[in-house]
């Protein structure tokens, strides 16, 4: 049972797209298993066409018509390869979010000791940081706040974020207020995470002496 879903106002940006991309796509990946949300985002959507509607008419240009016919006689663009997807042995029955369908994913990463990460990137938006975490059972993500906001969907496994349980089908939402450190279940989790701004880790910054 999904316990936490992303705030009514990260679903109105997102049903009005000025959601960033990196962000939208976790909102997305989130929606596409959680009924309540996909019946909240097609009850915005409505909501917005049914305004877009009632306003005037907007006159256009004289060569407007023109325009749309000439793009009409260009011929198709030759279709793109199918985007580089990495094997990432993911633990049996788990299935990436259709969300990820046109995004490149590369292999994993260390981070930490029992964290890893794979970057995830999207070709109409290379410079959102967005990325798969795999934490090991019953392991810490190093302790950390954010310089924007952080979301942080469940695909399998799960976590704890002080009181509350994350799970399967769960999303987290984080901003710059949040500092925390997740710790893993002890079968581990694997998450996509959308971030905004980095990471803040407090341990660097006192090696740095900042």
């Amino acid at each position: 049972m999904i316990r936490h879903h992303p705030t009514l106002e990260t679903l109105l940006a997102h049903a009005a797209g000025t959601l960033a991309d990196g962000p939208a796509v976790v909102v997305e990946a989130h929606a596409q298993g959680c009924p309540q949300c996909r019946a909240t985002l097609d009850a915005l959507d409505a909501t917005g066409g049914q305004l877009l509607g009632e306003l005037s008419p907007a006159p256009l240009e004289p060569a407007t018509f023109e325009r749309v016919l000439a793009r009409l006689d260009v011929s198709p663009a030759v279709r793109p390869s199918p985007p580089r997807q990495a094997s990432l042995a993911l633990p049996q029955g788990t299935r990436l979010p259709a969300a990820l369908r046109n995004a490149q994913i590369g292999r994993w990463f260390w981070v930490a000791p029992g964290v890893r990460y794979s970057r995830v990137r999207l070709p109409w938006a290379p410079a959102q940081n967005l990325m798969l975490l795999r934490v090991g059972g019953g392991r810490r993500v190093p302790h950390h706040s954010h310089g924007g906001m952080e979301l942080t969907q469940v695909l399998w496994g799960g976590f704890r974020d002080g009181d509350d349980r994350y799970g399967p089908g769960d999303l987290g939402e984080a901003d710059e207020t949040t500092a925390h450190q997740p710790l893993a279940d002890p079968e581990g989790c694997i998450c996509l995470a959308s971030l905004e701004g980095g990471l803040r880790l407090p341990w660097l910054t006192r090696l740095l002496g900042k």
